[in-house]
């Protein structure tokens, strides 16, 4: 109930406010996770219709990576092996919405992929830096003169856009080539 109230019922009243979006843009842009208002009632509407509970039942990846992922962890276990399950869990999430997204398997999972656990820890850092921002008074200043924390972001958003950027041309390769089209939700 409390949750719907500051999600739905009540969200204007919630917003992010330019304090926060000054403090994310450079990570998250224009994106849904940074901005208020129209703009956030625009990506909304879109992601709602594209990850609806219709949509998403018809696109089976879900289940396929949740299982390989369940599979890794019986592997490692049964090995007597340490695991990151919050890695483990970042890379089956990643997985998954890049199949979902894109249509595009990244297999992360399987740890095989450099550039994909590259991006990988570049958007953990990254994360982790934004949040700083809150309590480090000089983040301006600092990514001003692009030292610190600052220029590591700087760093880590370029790994994030040739990522993502190689990630959108391989989609629309697959489109062209119409191979595996219907894998993502765009499609099914």
């Amino acid at each position: 109930m409390n949750a719907e109230y500051i999600l739905k019922t009540n969200f204007p009243n919630y917003g992010k406010g330019e304090y926060n979006r000054g403090i994310m843009k450079d990570l998250f842009g224009e994106g849904i996770f940074a901005i208020d208002g129209k703009k956030w009632r625009h990506q909304r509407k879109l992601a709602r219709y594209e990850f609806s509970a219709k949509v998403l039942r018809r696109c089976s990846v879900f289940r396929s990576n949740a299982a390989k992922l369940a599979s890794k962890i019986y592997v490692e276990a049964l090995a007597s092996r340490e695991m990151d399950l919050q890695d483990m869990l970042m890379k089956s999430a990643m997985d998954t919405m890049s199949r979902v997204g894109f249509g595009v398997d990244l297999d992360t999972l399987s740890g095989s992929d450099e550039i994909s656990n590259q991006f990988i820890k570049a958007f953990d850092d990254s994360n982790v830096i934004v949040y700083w921002r809150y309590v480090d008074v000089f983040w301006k200043v600092k990514g001003f003169l692009n030292i610190g924390l600052e220029k590591n972001l700087k760093e880590n958003i370029q790994v994030i856009n040739n990522f993502v950027y190689n990630l959108i041309h391989r989609k629309r390769e697959q489109m062209r080539n119409e191979e595996g089209a219907k894998e993502d939700i765009r499609r099914t």
